[in-house]
């Protein structure tokens, strides 16, 4: 019998605990939360302090009777969860729901799973901290009284199945706000001249000059080239200066979850998964904080492995100091437990993260990089102008021998080049000019990255919620993913060269881009109604004050059920008083008259998506309705576009007795037979299918089919054996299953096909 019963949140941390400690312990986990508020109704009682009517799921009950019989066996139970908010309400509630005795139940926490912080925590137990579970209740009461009274708002105003949150609602409208600046942008064109020169007639004496300011057309870069045709080129001063880079801090939650995604392209929400792998298995502190700080261990720890790998001048403790507005999360910045290990006994994705952070915190102690900075200003004999380069030289790599930063593409320079050795009055050699056109860059969508980083700086939002904000208004379809490949831009080039200049023309790729946050059309609309009706909770400072107030429930210096009273009772009335006097809010917009009918045409959201209407609404005759295509939007669509989606569906002919039509569906054109469809190849245009190609198509797929079927019975015409993608399976009303590799797919009979079915392991369903 154990003596002593350690209870933490998952299997994996369990393991690891469990190689710290001896025989009179046992590790078991509680599958994170053991109990929450229900998901159908509101669990919270309003009229009595906002009481929270917490229930155990289905799938914890099993685990509660297990830790039941295991606490009963021992004399002591120690509460291991993490030591954030999160972590305190999972031991708070594994307190109420397991009913333990307050005298034998210890509270332990360490932000790294080493047998040293596993020690000093079994020696220094505490009791749970009411303050922070009660900043756990706030924000989950808050967020689930926001949720369950909007969400209905939605379904009656825009279209059902909405819902909206507290934060994720204020993040989507930094998106749609973002799109908007966007499209508003008007791009405007200046020439940036540019000059190559040589310091004589050798190898590896290049300089590429500048003029510091752009010209505003092409007639005056017209002038200014014709001015330097006869002119020379002198180096008029040198000015070097000495200066630093320093290294970047080590990372808290939201700078690592910006790096993985620069450098190793990861989602913030497969950066999370990871970090939890990587400190449950013990080779990182926890991963989620706002803090910077380095314990005194981890600072010696650094110091000896930079000094031993890159000698004593490579070495410059140092601490930070977080400038994060309230953090509270955690003690210290993520870093490796063992500061000797750059490479662990983990999948690729693990290894890939942990090298990232193992190099962020050893470069964070590091010595600063030395360099020396060089501008050259060049005089035109001709004008009084003058061109400038710019150079630097490392003359100590310092930290970055180990480690660069990496930066979002709003915030890209160009790398400055090392300069020959100049002299002033030296004449330069004069190779070419160029004036180029140059187009002023429109704002950048967010990425994932980026979004966490202008959220932090809102002060929206804590480490545990950044993953999950982005998941979310990803998972509603209010954000997209995009990538697009750009298009062909044309801009125009001067070349001064050889006494003469001449005009040309040149393309380049623009408006490309990759992994962007681009927000939907129902997720425009839903960020307008709240924005409409609900200013103040879509307001950013408002949603920053929440997380100050939350933090100040954890301090203790309010309660949590009157900074929700304060929150909900002008809310509701706000609620109510939007259901009385808004009607439905579609995003409806005009795109004109059809020709042939003299009908109007709208653009809006419907019942099922984005639509376009021919007609009105509160007629006699019906209007017509058309789905928009993926790649269309409600704000872009033209008339145009419109009445070409409502020529279809259009009936084509007859063949085999039935009808086929031929339509637009929401992921392409289709082809309708009977009751099959016929999805169009990608290069098939839609206005070049007529009778005889649709029924190529439909026997082309009907053949297909055929080599997929390996046997067909008779008796059961629900039954097949069908080839797939891994291999043979069963396809028996509409559901699949797998037959075994010791069968043979072609010698199987119906009453063994339904064994088979009948003995088949039912699908586990998909945690959310």
């Amino acid at each position: 019998m154990s003596k002593n019963l350690v209870i933490v949140e998952s299997p994996a941390k369990a393991r690891t605990i469990s190689r710290f400690l001896d025989k009179t312990f046992e590790v078991k986990a509680s599958m994170g939360h053991i109990r929450d508020l229900p998901e159908k109704s509101l669990g919270v009682d309003v009229d009595n302090d906002f009481k929270p009517n917490y229930i155990v799921p289905g799938d914890k009950k099993k685990i509660i009777g297990e830790l039941k019989k295991h606490i009963s066996k021992a004399e002591k139970v120690w509460l291991a969860s993490d030591e954030d908010r999160e972590g305190e309400a999972i031991s708070w509630h594994l307190m109420q729901i397991l009913d333990l005795d307050e005298s034998h139940t210890y509270r332990i926490v360490f932000h790294e799973i080493t047998k040293n912080a596993i020690s000093q925590a079994i020696k220094n137990p505490r009791k749970i901290d009411q303050r922070l579970v009660d900043a756990q209740q706030a924000r989950r009461v808050l967020d689930r009284l926001v949720g369950f009274q909007l969400s209905p708002l939605l379904w009656r105003k825009i279209k059902p199945a909405l819902s909206a949150g507290r934060v994720q609602s204020v993040a989507l409208r930094l998106i749609v706000e973002k799109e908007e600046e966007i499209k508003k942008f008007e791009s405007k064109s200046s020439f940036r001249i540019t000059a190559d020169f040589l310091t004589a007639k050798a190898k590896n004496n290049s300089i590429k000059a500048e003029l510091p300011r752009n010209l505003k057309n092409l007639e005056e870069a017209q002038v200014f080239l014709e001015n330097c045709i006869e002119a020379e080129y002198t180096v008029a001063n040198i000015v070097k200066k000495p200066a630093q880079k320093s290294p970047a801090p080590p990372f808290t939650t939201s700078t690592m979850q910006q790096e993985a995604s620069r450098k190793l392209s990861f989602s913030v929400s497969k950066t999370m998964m990871v970090a939890q792998q990587l400190y449950e298995s013990g080779w990182i502190t926890y991963m989620r904080t706002d803090s910077v700080n380095l314990s005194k261990l981890a600072l010696t720890m650094a110091k000896k492995e930079i000094e031993s790998r890159f000698g004593t001048e490579y070495s410059h403790p140092r601490n930070f100091k977080t400038r994060s507005k309230g953090a509270q999360e955690a003690h210290e910045a993520i870093r490796p437990t063992y500061a000797e290990r750059d490479r662990i006994e983990g999948t690729k994705d693990q290894n890939k993260l942990y090298e990232l952070i193992w190099k962020r915190t050893m470069a964070s102690q590091m010595s600063s990089a030395k360099i020396e900075k060089t501008t050259v200003n060049i005089n035109i004999s001709s004008l009084r102008d003058k061109l400038i380069a710019k150079g630097e030289v490392i003359l100590f790599d310092g930290f970055l021998k180990l480690y660069r930063e990496s930066m979002d593409d709003d915030e890209k320079t160009n790398d400055e080049m090392t300069l020959p050795p100049l002299k002033v009055g030296q004449k330069l050699i004069f190779q070419k000019m160029l004036a180029t056109e140059r187009f002023t860059k429109s704002p950048v969508r967010f990425s994932e990255a980026s979004l966490v980083r202008r959220l932090e700086e809102l002060g929206i939002g804590r480490p545990s919620t950044y993953a999950p904000i982005i998941s979310t208004i990803q998972r509603r379809n209010y954000v997209e993913k995009v990538s697009r490949p750009g298009v062909n831009r044309i801009y125009r080039l001067l070349v001064l060269e050889n006494g003469r200049i001449f005009q040309t023309r040149e393309s380049e790729k623009t408006g490309g881009f990759k992994h962007k946050l681009v927000p939907t059309d129902i997720g425009t609309i839903v960020n307008n109604f709240l924005v409409k009706y609900f200013e103040d909770i879509m307001d950013y400072n408002f949603t920053a004050r929440v997380e100050k107030e939350f933090d100040e429930i954890a301090a203790g210096k309010i309660k949590w059920n009157k900074m929700i009273r304060e929150f909900y009772d002008p809310f509701i009335k706000k609620v109510k008083h939007t259901i009385q006097n808004s009607g439905k809010f579609s995003g409806e917009r005009l795109l004109g008259t059809d020709p042939k009918s003299g009908k109007k045409v709208y653009a809006k959201i419907g019942r099922f998506g984005p639509i376009v209407q021919l007609g009105e609404s509160r007629t006699k005759e019906k209007p017509q309705f058309a789905s928009l295509k993926k790649d269309q939007s409600l704000d872009s669509i033209t008339l145009a576009d419109a009445l070409e989606l409502f020529r279809f569906p259009k009936e084509l002919g007859k063949y085999e007795d039935a009808v086929i039509n031929i339509a637009l569906g929401r992921y392409g054109p289709y082809l309708k037979h009977r009751d099959s469809f016929y999805s169009l190849p990608k290069d098939e245009d839609i206005q070049d299918v007529d009778l005889e190609k649709a029924i190529k198509l439909i026997n082309l797929k009907r053949e297909n089919d055929k080599q997929k079927i390996i046997k067909e019975f008779d008796e059961n015409k629900d039954l097949k054996i069908l080839n797939g993608r891994w291999g043979p399976y069963l396809k028996y009303k509409n559901r699949n299953f797998k037959i075994p590799k010791s069968k043979n797919p072609k010698t199987l009979t119906v009453a063994e096909c339904l064994e088979l079915i009948k003995n088949s392991k039912p699908k586990k369903k998909k945690r959310k």
